[in-house]
């Protein structure tokens, strides 16, 4: 049977909830776009139900064409597992694009396979830098960016970084961010479809969210001992909502902290995207070390404090939304959180820093043509 050629095949990759949340809203476009077939690739990155099933449920993700169920394992086995199983999709599929999101091992695995095979390369969220290169993260996304052909870059800020690391014009689509697209779509269903708050018998605006789950918080016991040590305190005040991530558990399970935590905080199973999306949009405060939260953070109005030396997300530093907190000392932790939570929010301008909520039709657009 000869294929069309008029039609173009992009192969998405993703393999992490991040990067689930981002390819719904440009999945549904190149589903509803004449001249485009998608084949989708989870990598198995995030295998758990509620890290990644209900996510492809709630956001009415087509059901993926190729899991490679790779699952967890140190950076290198499960790179090295994906680069693999990736390469033998792609040379059975021989897409126009291959389609990555992020910063993950599942991104870096794409683009690697992709470049090997000489396979065009479009990476959705390009040019973000902390600065950071102990961050796996970093590695990953620039990597990823100097092998790509195609860089769809969020702000301005990311635009400014791939310049400065000479790559041409040509290359480089400013779009604005996915996620704020997601933000605006899914928005409204979290409304009416999520009941979380009803659930945790939680009041809007009083109580706050925290998430914990990158490798220098988990990995670190000191690190790990002040973050849960100042959750504990703030919850004598008030109510400390805490999705618990794999690795998190796994490390709190390590130590004593554990038991006496599930006294002291709500500590609950990672949430569908719909759960997460109320219990960020009614929340007091937010604390993170995840690069998605922040941003959601932002888009639903509500300040955040972020558990890091560093963000990608500079803009939100910049207009006060965001504060960076080192998790390094206890005692002024406990300090910065409280200010924080008692602080007057700062005014949403119309400032828009991530686009108009039309990334994903710019990001189709620049496929077609």
């Amino acid at each position: 049977m000869i294929q069309d050629i008029s039609i173009q095949k992009i192969v998405t990759i993703v393999g992490a909830r991040p990067q689930f949340i981002k390819a719904a809203t440009v999945s549904r476009l190149i589903q509803n776009t004449p001249g485009l077939k998608e084949i989708l690739v989870h990598t198995g990155q995030h295998y758990d139900e509620n890290m990644s099933a209900i996510f492809f449920e709630e956001m009415e993700i087509p059901a993926p064409h190729y899991h490679l169920g790779i699952g967890s394992g140190s950076h290198g086995t499960q790179t090295g597992q994906m680069l693999s199983a990736i390469e033998a999709v792609l040379s059975r599929e021989q897409p126009d694009w291959v389609l990555i999101y992020g910063d993950t091992n599942s991104t870096l695995a794409g683009a690697l396979a992709a470049a090997k095979l000489h396979l065009p390369i479009a990476h959705v969220e390009a040019g973000l830098r902390s600065f950071n290169k102990k961050m796996p993260e970093e590695i990953n996304r620039i990597l990823a960016d100097r092998i790509s052909d195609l860089l769809f870059a969020p702000t301005e800020t990311a635009v400014a970084n791939l310049h400065n690391e000479g790559i041409g014009t040509d290359q480089i689509a400013l779009v604005g961010d996915v996620m704020y697209d997601a933000a605006l779509y899914y928005g409204e269903k979290a409304e009416s479809r999520s009941q979380i708050l009803q659930t945790l018998q939680l009041q809007p605006r009083n109580y706050l969210l925290a998430t914990i789950h990158r490798a220098e918080n988990t990995d670190n016991p000191q690190r790990l001992q002040a973050i849960f040590g100042v959750l504990s305190e703030i919850a004598k005040q008030i109510p400390v909502v805490l999705p618990l991530h794999p690795r998190t558990r796994k490390a709190l399970e390590k130590t004593d902290l554990f038991a006496s935590l599930t006294q002291a905080l709500s500590i609950i199973e990672p949430v569908g995207y719909l759960d997460m999306v109320m219990l960020e949009k009614n929340a007091r405060l937010i604390t993170t070390d995840s690069g998605g939260v922040q941003k959601e953070a932002f888009f639903y109005g509500v300040p955040c404090v972020t558990l890091r030396e560093e963000t990608e997300w500079v803009e939100l530093v910049e207009l006060g939304w965001n504060y960076l907190l080192p998790p390094v000392d206890q005692a002024t932790m406990q300090e910065q959180l409280q200010q924080r939570f008692e602080a007057v929010p700062p005014r949403l301008d119309t400032t828009k820093p991530y686009g108009d909520g039309k990334a994903a039709q710019l990001i189709v657009h620049h496929l077609l043509s």
